[in-house]
């Protein structure tokens, strides 16, 4: 089986060229993978419990982290957070100003910025000069439910009536323009909507006017379940047309395993390589003699925990149809039967294997494999 190794290219898919920016140390756009980031869902003001989260993320795959900051004791925080964090950290911040004023202050390495949310333009100009001084890079986004202007009836009116792909637009280069005539040009550009076709063609028609990195993401995605396939739906088709430079997969809940999501999302279109296994599943079908479902579910929790170097792919299959075939192009595979499975590595048959064996051996297979690639 080919495996990956260190510098080298991955064929597919040919991105779409951005600037580079530099986050901290963590380049997003240019010729940089697509980094993969998520966001705490802790009180930031407890730094303990926050940092704990992210390193949790970070362990995951996370190369950038975003915390929310709604008030004074948030940002207190940061530096605490920003100067310990094995990763650069983005402070989230809406409508204060103060709050973006008092992140930069602390270290962080990003703020994302809705200038829609700060009326005032003084004020959005000494964000603008602070972060330019300390070398911060900026998140400008519009999101769905907060793009149309809701405080100028007029205005809002007009704004109903337009597409709201085309309102995003028009609002992010608005926002951009005020960037611009600032003089200010770190910029990571976002659009967001919880409606996969409305994300794809907002971020299609971003890509086709600006040069700037682009995050990519679906907002209120819901829970595992919902938010896994929208966001495969929307980030999958960008992607997969070289749009996008950052990602977060987002759910209600646990950040930790949109990371997980998140970087199979990108092995899967070899926009990145594997450092854990892949595991390779049959569809369980009536022609199965044992209960597969608790193994693989088994094997697959386990694995998520070993790196192993390159990739490494393990198939776990119930009957003789697919079975031997996907066995010749794994690493590691079992064949199941009545009672027992049928161990296979490199393609070649080992041994026998018992029912109540098959995901320990499988483990220990995928352990020693890992320990000769590290």
């Amino acid at each position: 089986m080919i495996g990956y190794t260190p510098g080298m290219k991955l064929p597919g898919i040919k991105r779409k060229p951005t600037r580079a920016i530099d986050v901290g140390g963590v380049i997003i756009g240019g010729d940089a993978p697509v980094v993969v980031q998520s966001m705490t869902n802790t009180q930031t003001a407890d730094a303990a419990a926050t940092l704990a989260q992210i390193r949790e993320l970070t362990a995951a795959g996370a190369q950038l982290v975003r915390v929310a900051t709604p008030t004074p004791d948030d940002t207190a925080a940061l530096k605490q957070i920003a100067a310990e964090s094995p990763v650069p950290i983005v402070a989230d911040v809406h409508f204060h100003f103060e709050r973006a004023m008092e992140a930069i202050a602390a270290g962080v390495a990003k703020i994302r910025l809705n200038p829609g949310n700060i009326q005032n333009r003084d004020e959005v100009q000494r964000v603008i000069d602070a972060a330019g001084a300390a070398g911060v890079a900026i998140r400008v986004g519009v999101n769905e439910g907060s793009v149309a202007n809701r405080r100028d009836k007029q205005q809002l009116a007009r704004d109903l009536t337009i597409p709201l792909e085309q309102l995003m637009l028009e609002k992010l280069t608005e926002y951009c323009e005020i960037f611009s005539c600032a003089g200010f040009d770190k910029l990571v550009l976002s659009a967001k909507s919880h409606d996969a076709v409305t994300t794809i063609c907002v971020n299609r028609a971003i890509s086709q006017r600006f040069d700037f990195p682009l995050h990519l993401g679906v907002t209120h995605a819901g829970t595992a379940t919902t938010g896994a396939i929208r966001s495969a739906a929307a980030l999958g088709a960008l992607l997969s047309e070289g749009i996008g430079d950052t990602i977060r997969i987002s759910y209600a809940g646990s950040p930790i395993p949109e990371v997980t999501a998140a970087k199979e999302l990108l092995a899967s279109l070899r926009l990145a390589p594997r450092d854990r296994a892949e595991l390779i599943a049959c569809p369980t079908c009536g022609r199965l003699q044992m209960d597969l479902g608790p193994i693989i579910a088994e094997v697959e929790a386990a694995l998520q925990s070993i790196k192993t170097g390159r990739p490494i792919k393990v198939a776990m299959m119930g009957c003789v149809v697919n079975g031997p075939g996907e066995a010749d192009n794994a690493d590691i595979a079992i064949c199941a039967g009545k009672g027992k499975a049928i161990l296979y590595c490199n393609g070649q048959r080992v041994k026998n294997v018992p029912t109540d064996d098959i995901a320990k051996t499988v483990i220990e297979e995928v352990k020693k494999l890992a320990a000769k690639n590290l």
